[in-house]
């Protein structure tokens, strides 16, 4: 008898291929059958008008603290994700023993916006090696989740606060060597690193991967080859600005050195800048005729980011904003005050050194969130440029005069710069490349200022309903089989009789992403942006219900993906 039985649903395997109708039976937590099914089932589901897909695999997230007290992952899991990958950009919990959990606590608030309180009430931090976390996390999964190993754990085990502002001696970085190895012998996916600008540690000063030298990062590499099953990601400041050729140069040789592919995010598309996206994916195309893979992440969906004045933020990295933005209350609201400083504040907005930060100077374009004074009443939805005409100032200056009103605390909403024609166009392009895979979701990170999860089914219903840039077959396969097969995930990413059965059931009429609002669910009370799904019907993991009509069933039937046991090894110069 199958375990599970779904009738006449219209199957999209995640191939590419034509869908087609068909009875899908699961047994044992694999497919057992797809064509006509007549053998008895302990559950029969009946699928008239319903899509079938694999489920969705999410390759860049931040799980890493919010599974110990959100085992489903949500609401990613929600939206149809049923593996993720974390550990991404070089921050992991583990490695870690002394200090370091305060170190990484820290770091972690700072750089990736996970509330402090959640994270020292809401994580155990009973392990030391990377292998211990693991073990602390099997077994109370809703999903299934691969971890990369992240450099910046690894350094300060080794080094201490030395970690940050030094280079690593010789001896120092065997030592990172032995433990990534120990990571990767317990299963983790690969190594994980960062030599972005915009990662700073509790402190303010750099991450401590920002201190490595490309040394240190080969060598890292090097171990990275001597593991079945694994994988390389890292950011850098050519992520987000444009590749200087040493950067190139550098992801191309740790990819060579690893035999592995390498991932980066994000990658931004947009028509008034079309050189930096082009150049960008000429990386990879240079990466090929070197016998590398370079692979780059980008997202199907315009993901609404809200911003501050009075926390840290997306702003800060706008040119010489960070000092001012930084300063204490009483002295940013004078500095912010002046004519002078607001006029050089937009003049170094709309510099060439803005980079991708650039898209944040649509002053016009953002709209009121929540308010917090008389003055501000009636505001709250409202967009900046209507204000600023009913004023007669500059948008800027009515945005600023808006928020000095509030003490800073004035919650906005940037619209988006680049929702273009063009700029959807050439992003169909990047995707179909070769070169650019859909993710970059940053799920369960930056919690209070962005919700990339429901990517998945907001792309889907614009697929089908909105901007149709491609036909379902296609965004199936964009979102379940490529990652599957980037990282090698053995057995998942498609519906196929004796594969797992990790699938999606949704209605393709409604299916979509419903309003992004703030719910208050993490440990110590602090909010998070999230989103229902709509027309999700069920999801399985492993072969077993977790998600009912939007519902978590509480069925925790997730597993660990580990690198050589649930992961083949994918080659450079494999597409």
């Amino acid at each position: 008898m199958l375990d599970y039985l779904i009738k006449g649903a219209i199957v999209v395997d995640g191939t590419g291929a034509d869908r087609f109708v068909a009875d899908v039976g699961f047994r044992d937590g694999r497919i057992d059958a797809v064509g006509v099914i007549t053998e008895d089932a302990a559950v029969v589901i009946d699928a008239t008008g319903l899509v079938l897909c694999p489920g969705f695999v999410d390759p860049h997230t931040h799980y890493d603290a919010q599974l110990f007290w959100d085992p489903m992952a949500t609401p990613s899991s929600l939206h149809g994700v049923t593996s993720i990958v974390a550990g991404n950009c070089g921050f992991t919990l583990a490695p870690v023993s002394g200090d370091g959990a305060s170190y990484l606590i820290d770091m972690m608030a700072r750089v990736e916006g996970m509330p402090k309180d959640a994270l020292e009430q809401g994580v155990p931090w009973d392990w030391n090696s990377f292998g211990e976390y693991l073990d602390r996390l099997d077994g109370n999964l809703g999903v299934n989740a691969a971890f990369l190993v992240g450099h910046c754990a690894l350094r300060r085990e080794v080094m201490g606060e030395d970690a940050v502002g030094h280079e690593a001696t010789p001896a120092q970085i065997d030592q990172m060597r032995v433990l990534l190895a120990e990571a990767l012998n317990v299963g983790g996916l690969g190594f994980s690193t960062t030599q972005s600008f915009t990662h700073s540690d509790g402190d303010g000063d750099p991450v401590p991967s920002r201190w490595a030298t490309p040394e240190e990062l080969l060598t890292l590499c090097d171990e990275v080859a001597a593991h079945e099953g694994t994988t390389l990601e890292w950011v850098t400041d050519g992520c987000l600005s444009g590749f200087e050729d040493q950067e190139i140069d550098l992801m191309i040789d740790m990819s060579l050195r690893a035999q592995r592919p390498i991932n980066w995010n994000v990658l931004t598309v947009d028509s008034a800048v079309p050189e930096r996206s082009r150049d960008q994916l000429a990386a990879s195309v240079e990466a090929e005729r070197r016998g590398a893979r370079v692979v780059a992440l980008t997202m199907p969906t315009l993901v609404g980011m809200n911003m501050s004045f009075l926390t840290y933020c997306a702003l800060h990295q706008l040119p010489n904003w960070g000092a001012i933005l930084s300063l204490p209350i009483t002295e940013r609201m004078a500095r912010l005050a002046e004519p002078a400083t607001r006029i050089s504040m937009e003049q170094d907005a709309n510099s060439p050194e803005a980079g991708v930060f650039g898209r944040l100077t649509g002053w016009g374009r953002y709209r009121i969130g929540d308010t917090f004074s008389s003055a501000n009443e009636g505001l709250k939805g409202r967009l900046v440029a209507d204000i600023a005409r009913e004023r007669g100032v500059r948008e800027f200056f009515a945005l600023l005069d808006i928020v000095a009103a509030d003490d800073l605390q004035t919650v906005l909403w940037p619209g988006p710069t680049d929702d273009d024609s063009e700029s959807w166009r050439m992003r169909v392009d990047a995707w179909r490349s070769g070169y650019a895979m859909l993710g970059g979701s940053d799920a369960g990170a930056h919690l209070d200022r962005m919700c990339g999860a429901p990517y998945t089914t907001e792309f889907l219903g614009d697929c089908l309903r909105g901007k149709q840039l491609m036909g379902l077959e296609e965004a199936i396969h964009h979102l379940t089989d490529m990652p599957a097969r980037l990282f090698g995930l053995r057995d998942r990413g498609r519906i196929t009789e004796g594969w797992i059965a990790d699938v999606v059931l949704f209605d393709p009429n409604v299916i979509d992403s419903g309003d992004v609002v703030m719910v208050h669910d993490l440990p110590g009370g602090s909010g998070r942006l999230s989103a229902e799904a709509i027309g999700i019907a069920k999801v399985f993991v492993n072969g077993e219900l977790s998600v009912d009509a939007n519902v978590p069933t509480g069925v925790l039937a997730g597993t660990i993906l580990k690198s050589g046991r649930d992961t083949d090894t994918v080659l450079v110069g494999n597409p």
